[in-house]
């Protein structure tokens, strides 16, 4: 996903080579994911902008909280955002409606996974 976000990125700002990247540690707060499961057991029947919500601020909170550990122990953060929206370098507000149609993305994958889980 984080390939294909900063390829759409390169290409924008006119790379047509479509330059992507991420990083080993993305691996680890990716993983962190799998936390969230017993959120969406407890929120998947509420109504889908509030759970939409919900999880733009989570998300934010993950990036956040571990690019803020990342800083304090490595001293530098996996990624660092700019412009009139960034906060501390750590999180941009304007990616609230792609995190929102990602959680909504994630949820889709999470109920469809559960279809097939094994008893």
């Amino acid at each position: 996903m984080e390939v294909i976000w900063t390829g759409l990125y390169s290409l924008i700002n006119g790379d047509l080579r479509l330059g992507a990247f991420t990083n080993l540690w993305m691996f680890f707060i990716y993983g962190s994911a799998i936390f969230l499961e017993p959120i969406h057991d407890i929120i998947y029947e509420w109504r889908w902008p509030v759970r939409g919500l919900i999880w733009v601020v989570i998300i934010w909170g993950i990036e956040f909280t571990s690019g803020l550990v990342l800083k304090s122990v490595l001293g530098l953060s996996p990624w660092i955002y700019t412009g009139p929206f960034a906060i501390d370098g750590l999180i941009r507000l304007d990616f609230g409606p792609a995190w929102f149609v990602a959680g909504m993305v994630f949820e889709r994958i999470h109920r469809t996974l559960d279809a097939y889980r094994v008893a």
